[in-house]
């Protein structure tokens, strides 16, 4: 079994030292005299140089892009590598020889796509997903930090969160079933026994929006917390957001690197944000030339205005747009006790807020929206057996992401996206 990585040869070897790498050859330039490979694993990049004078020059000439290898050899400095170090080969072994590998440069983007499973193995690609399960641990040391239980729902439901067009209907052994939205229904009763709840799953939404920040299946964090009000659930969302930049920071430096980000960008996300109601918003963005009205909701050019100086908070939307679990504002009756958290260039990335605690103006609600929730009514329960002042939020990983990256498009934050107009491999 390999026991040491290449990045753990980077840090802890030294120029001299006998070494052994195991990986994959992702570069290869031939000379007269010499072959250059460039090798890589899971962790990083070794430059290798094998002579003709060496026995593992033949093997050298022979191995393919992306064949597997084992190769030992002498450390030396070098600040023309990479990564600063070069391999001086003495033993080669192909433990695999690669077909001619289909990846080359100036691909078309749905060609790379659809080889999906083989594009993951770029470095580029590779750090990015690195980046990805980095985030989801700060999101698991956060929450269980704060003494939040971790607690799932089930993926399929026997009808839509929030009903809509926005769903994937599935056959369930001859009943229809849904593919899940959101995971607050079920929060939103669980509080009840756990009080602090949050899950990291899968939600699918059918909309049929084709552009560089939506996704048909997306990761979620999302979070409900008893007795938390809109103040309360705004901290905690900072809070873990400031939990995933400080744990990238800290600790995927060579990541951040090889993605192209600026440490000092990361560090300007960093809460705390600004914030701006709803009805100062629509007055800004009405001052800069934008045709909105108060009551409209805002779209993608609104949302990366309001952002493009830096995230920001806007709160206390109408309750004409909001959904019938909203808490109203008592102070500001008509508005909500909500908020959207936007980034820049990809807009809105959180939405929380303090749930409506009264069951009957629920009800109210309900048959105003001319809404059935059917067999979601046991939904209401959380409001029947003890309700509680609660508030909670949904967070799209992949957009937040998106935005501490600054990358031009969802998709690459998962290793096999989905999206309108993808469905393999």
């Amino acid at each position: 079994m390999k026991t040491t990585f290449i990045r753990d040869i980077l840090k802890k070897s030294k120029a001299g030292k006998t070494v052994e790498v195991c990986g994959w050859v992702y570069r290869k330039r031939e000379m007269k005299d010499k072959i250059f490979l460039v090798i890589r694993d899971s962790t990083d990049i070794m430059q290798v140089i094998v002579t003709d004078k060496s026995d593992a020059w033949k093997s050298a000439q022979k191995v393919t892009i992306e064949s597997s290898v084992i190769i030992s050899g002498t450390l030396k400095q070098d600040f023309r590598a990479p990564t600063g170090y070069e391999l001086k080969a003495e033993k080669l072994e192909i433990v695999d020889l690669a077909e001619r590998f289909p990846i080359s440069k100036d691909l078309s983007t749905e060609f790379l796509m659809d080889v999906r499973h083989l594009a993951l193995r770029g470095i580029k690609q590779a750090a990015i997903i690195k980046l990805r399960s980095q985030m989801f641990m700060a999101f698991h040391e956060y929450f269980r930090k704060n003494k939040f239980i971790e607690a799932e729902a089930p993926s399929f439901m026997s009808q839509g969160s929030e009903g809509g067009s926005e769903v994937f209907q599935v056959k369930y052994f001859g009943k229809k079933a849904f593919l899940t939205q959101s995971w607050q229904f079920y929060a939103e009763n669980m509080i009840h026994a756990f009080e602090n709840v949050y899950a990291l799953a899968p939600s699918f939404r059918a909309e049929k929006s084709s552009t560089n920040r939506h996704l048909t299946e997306y990761w979620h964090l999302e979070v409900e917390s008893a007795w938390a009000n809109l103040n309360d659930i705004i901290n905690l969302t900072e809070g873990c957001i400031s939990a995933v930049i400080d744990k990238l920071l800290s600790e995927n430096s060579r990541e951040l690197e090889i993605v192209g980000v600026d440490k000092k960008w990361l560090n300007s996300l960093k809460p705390p944000y600004k914030k701006i109601t709803y009805s100062k918003a629509v007055k800004e963005l009405q001052k800069k030339g934008f045709k909105i009205k108060e009551g409209q909701d805002f779209g993608a050019p609104h949302e990366k205005e309001l952002a493009k100086n830096g995230p920001i908070f806007v709160t206390h939307y109408p309750m004409s747009i909001l959904k019938f679990y909203h808490g109203e504002d008592p102070k500001n009756p008509g508005y909500g006790t909500n908020f959207n958290l936007l980034f820049p260039e990809v807009g809105e990335t959180v939405d929380g807020s303090q749930r409506e605690p009264e069951l009957e103006k629920i009800k109210q609600r309900l048959k105003k929206a001319k809404i059935n929730l059917g067999k979601s009514d046991w939904y209401l329960d959380s409001r029947r057996y003890g309700s509680v002042p609660h508030a909670g939020f949904g967070l799209g990983t992949e957009r937040l992401l998106q935005a501490l990256l600054k990358l031009d498009h969802i998709r690459d934050i998962l290793p096999f996206p989905r999206f309108m107009n993808r469905i393999r491999p």
